[in-house]
């Protein structure tokens, strides 16, 4: 007699299950973000649920520890052949079990966001994905970039968990191996902002994004772009309304919206003024 999918094991995954991944990935039309997968399962804590006929996996997500004040869950996935029949439910139900009393926060995509209302989380923010090759125009950003360094690393870290508002040391040092471009931003010798770009199929991603302003914001974009011939894509805080705007002036196309979802917290914390885009969207 064969075990009803709900009840299957759910096990720990490892980057050996990369490919795994990337094809779980591919099944539901996504790109296969080998890149990423391998960043996040390294970084983070993959679960996942293999088919029962030996083709891979049925299921995955992974989730990113900030310590006690917050997880991160991303590329919450289910294979097509067993959409729509609680798979995805019995995964979601376990790795809130992990977390525990530490609260929780995903982008879910329209699919997803009802099931994640109903396991009760809030929808406290959106995020608008745009993608375009970005064209410079009119005067240049009166703002100072330049590629970061390894001395700027300590003060990237001191910006970054102010405006993050939790530690996130051990996924930000891997930025400089994991991305192509990481620029910082710098006024009298004080950073005032930093940005990556990182490879992601035929796109470049931007993000994380950190800030001061929108113009140090648009200075760190167009600085970033000018070092790729790719096409960017990154995903926006729908408040940053300004940015967004210059963006989509510049050759920017929007894609998709995401909502931005908490568990056992009433919103993110930190400082969303100068968060324009995070590391990685993990949507699911």
């Amino acid at each position: 007699m064969s075990t009803p999918l709900s009840e299957l094991p759910i096990r720990r995954l490892t980057t050996d299950d990369l490919i795994s991944c990337a094809d779980l990935s591919e099944d539901r039309g996504w790109p296969r973000e080998e890149h990423k997968w391998g960043l996040l399962l390294t970084a983070g804590t993959g679960y996942g649920i293999d088919d029962p006929a030996g083709k891979g996996l049925m299921t995955a997500c992974v989730l990113t520890s900030y310590g006690p004040g917050l997880t991160a869950i991303g590329m919450v996935l289910v294979a097509e052949r067993f959409a729509r029949q609680g798979v995805g439910r019995h995964l979601m139900k376990h790795v809130l079990e992990v977390t525990g009393e530490t609260p929780v926060t995903l982008h879910a995509t329209a699919n997803g966001q009802p099931l994640y209302e109903e396991l009760g989380f809030m929808n406290t923010g959106r995020a608008e994905m745009v993608r375009g090759h970005f064209h410079a125009s009119g005067p240049a950003a009166e703002v100072f970039t330049r590629p970061a360094t390894a001395e700027d690393l300590p003060a990237v870290l001191r910006l970054d968990t102010e405006v993050f508002g939790l530690d996130r040391t051990h996924m930000i040092t891997r930025l400089p191996a994991f991305a192509d471009q990481l620029r910082v931003a710098e006024e009298d010798g004080e950073l005032t902002g930093y940005a990556a770009a990182w490879p992601n199929m035929e796109t470049q991603v931007v993000g994380p994004l950190i800030a001061r302003d929108t113009e140090t914001a648009q200075a760190l974009i167009a600085s970033l772009a000018a070092g790729t011939d790719r096409p960017l894509r990154t995903d926006i805080d729908v408040r940053h309304e300004e940015l967004l705007t210059w963006v989509k002036e510049h050759g920017l196309e929007p894609i998709a919206f995401n909502a931005v979802m908490t568990y056992g917290i009433p919103g993110l914390p930190g400082d969303w003024t100068r968060r324009f885009a995070p590391l990685t969207v993990a949507a699911g």
